[in-house]
């Protein structure tokens, strides 16, 4: 923290009063790793915290947004998969728990969202380009987060200082901006830009509140800003994780060894899940239209959850994928969820009040 921060500073925003929280920080909908726990530590803290539910079945997310109101009385989200084959049923699910705000790495379809907001659910989608936020904007979603290519897991190649100033000029709705921020200085550039506030994945899972092994963490604190890659061998789609040697094993690896890896770890998947193969069948054909991949995209898109499972769940380093921003490099610490979000807006607060007296003195 600054050193005459305060501590019980606030930052009021758009998103602050969208979603009902104090602080205009974010947790992402992380899969494995954005569970009950850390959701509701970020919700105490005053931030938003973000149920993971890609990587649960449907039981489990009901169980889990049980444990997380019984945690905490204060709002929170659920990150949704809107190519989901039970999509619809999670959606009725977060009306019926009266959950504040959806969230989607992807665009929902527009019924969901009509749906949502006629329940009074906040919806942000998250976005990677400025007509993805104007085509969510005009459909009716309440705010958006735009991730730059600084950001962990599937990213795109413009960076957040040219990104998020590009999107807050083409629509009218708060912007969340997401991709390098890990502080309070960078709470206060985003403000500067015109964002209604930071989301943030790497840096909550470097927490003493996230389940990951302590053993993960350690390996994602000697890294350093070069420690991370983007790379398509994953899942098809430009994917950003810590530089490995199965990364590196990945990257070098022919395309019919990926696809047997695929094959093997979607069997585990729905193994995990209980999912039904037609089910899955079904999900693959929804993500093939919806996100214009090809078939063997869709069969790499199988690694995804049991890589990251053996990296974030089971502590297996050599055999799993880190998702990881590139801010992972630039922390060296494991506060709590709590001391985060209070430094971070008190650090922000100090910034921005500097800059205010900056521009008296030479106004």
């Amino acid at each position: 923290m600054t050193a005459g921060a305060d501590a019980t500073a606030t930052v009021d925003t758009p998103l602050t009063r969208l979603a009902g929280v104090r602080h205009p920080v974010v947790q992402t909908g992380m899969g494995w790793v954005a569970g009950s726990r850390l959701v509701a530590a970020t919700a105490e803290a005053g931030g938003l915290g973000i149920l993971a539910s890609a990587t649960m079945s449907y039981d489990e997310l009901t169980a889990a947004i049980g444990e997380t109101k019984q945690r905490t009385g204060r709002p929170f989200g659920v990150n949704l998969r809107a190519d989901a084959e039970d999509a619809d049923r999670r959606v009725d699910l977060l009306i019926a728990e009266g959950v504040r705000v959806a969230s989607f790495a992807l665009a929902p379809r527009r019924e969901q969202l009509a749906k949502l907001k006629d329940h009074g659910i906040v919806v942000i989608p998250s976005v990677g380009a400025v007509r993805h936020a104007e085509k969510v904007a005009s459909w009716g979603a309440d705010a958006v987060v735009v991730q730059g290519g600084e950001g962990g897991g599937h990213t795109g190649p413009v960076a957040t200082t040219v990104l998020l100033p590009s999107v807050v000029d083409a629509v009218d709705i708060p912007v969340v901006a997401a991709g390098g921020f890990f502080d309070g200085r960078g709470l206060a550039a985003a403000l500067s830009y015109g964002a209604a506030g930071i989301a943030m994945g790497t840096r909550f899972l470097l927490t003493a509140d996230s389940t990951v092994p302590e053993e993960v963490k350690r390996h994602y604190l000697e890294r350093d800003i070069s420690g991370t890659v983007v790379t398509d061998r994953v899942d098809g789609m430009p994917h950003r994780v810590l530089r490995t040697d199965l990364v590196e094993r990945l990257e070098s690896s022919g395309r019919f060894t990926g696809a047997v890896r695929a094959l093997r770890n979607a069997a585990r998947f729905r193994a995990l899940t209980g999912q039904s193969p037609v089910a899955m069948v079904r999900e693959g054909l929804a993500m093939k239209r919806g996100n214009d991949l090809t078939w063997s995209q869709v069969l790499m898109a199988a690694n995804t959850p049991m890589l990251l499972r053996a990296g974030l769940v089971e502590g297996r380093t050599d055999t799993g994928v880190l998702a990881s921003g590139q801010v992972a490099g630039a922390v060296d610490d494991l506060p709590t969820v709590a001391e985060l979000v209070e430094g971070i807006v008190a650090d922000a607060a100090a910034v921005l009040q500097a800059n205010a007296a900056l521009v008296a003195r030479t106004g």
